[in-house]
């Protein structure tokens, strides 16, 4: 019984190019950085292993089909775990990109010579300088109103703070951004 188990497990690593191959071209770009085709492969050859007693089938294309169906397995599995976080990066590359576009308006509405594209960037540059400067409930009644476009009342409900708390968070945080943007520190 042992030395079948070991030639069974000797006949499966010759596939492993095969599975290596199959798990290149299924794995879903967006995990390729966090996870890699050869650590599937061999948690399928661990797997196959594993359970080699449920293997009914007696040809190597059977062999090969079993194979695959357990690499299958892991690929969905490994899909279903990480695209929870592919959801949430993609949701973070969104937030942030129209973060970035609000913070550019907010800055200057229509430039567009490359000398006011260029002192635009010091700008939103020297912005998120002056709103990490600011006290941490200031900055993120800022960040959220002006940034991410959240009403004075939903700001409250996420805070569990009054909407007279927050309007004056917001004003004193615009007070003291306007104050650090007229007078940067000096490096």
């Amino acid at each position: 019984m042992q030395h079948e188990a070991e030639s069974s497990a000797r006949a499966w690593e010759d596939y492993r190019d095969y599975l290596h191959l199959l798990a290149r071209m299924q794995l879903d770009p967006r995990l390729r950085g966090k996870l890699d085709a050869s650590d599937v492969v061999q948690q399928t050859l661990v797997r196959a292993y594993q359970n080699r007693d449920q293997f009914r089938g007696r040809t190597s294309g059977e062999e090969a089909s079993w194979l695959r169906r357990i690499l299958t397995n892991l690929l969905i599995d490994a899909a279903r775990k990480f695209q929870r976080e592919l959801d949430l990066e993609h949701d973070l590359v969104q937030a942030v990109g129209e973060s970035s576009a609000r913070v550019e308006a907010w800055l200057a509405a229509e430039q567009s010579s490359p000398s006011e594209i260029v002192a635009r960037h010091e700008q939103l540059l020297e912005l998120a300088g002056a709103l990490a400067r600011l006290p941490e409930d200031q900055r993120t009644v800022v960040e959220l109103h002006h940034l991410r476009d959240v009403s004075v009342a939903e700001i409250a409900a996420q805070l569990e703070r009054t909407e007279a708390s927050v309007a004056g968070l917001l004003r004193r945080g615009l007070q003291t951004l306007r104050t650090l943007l007229q007078d940067p520190p000096r490096e």
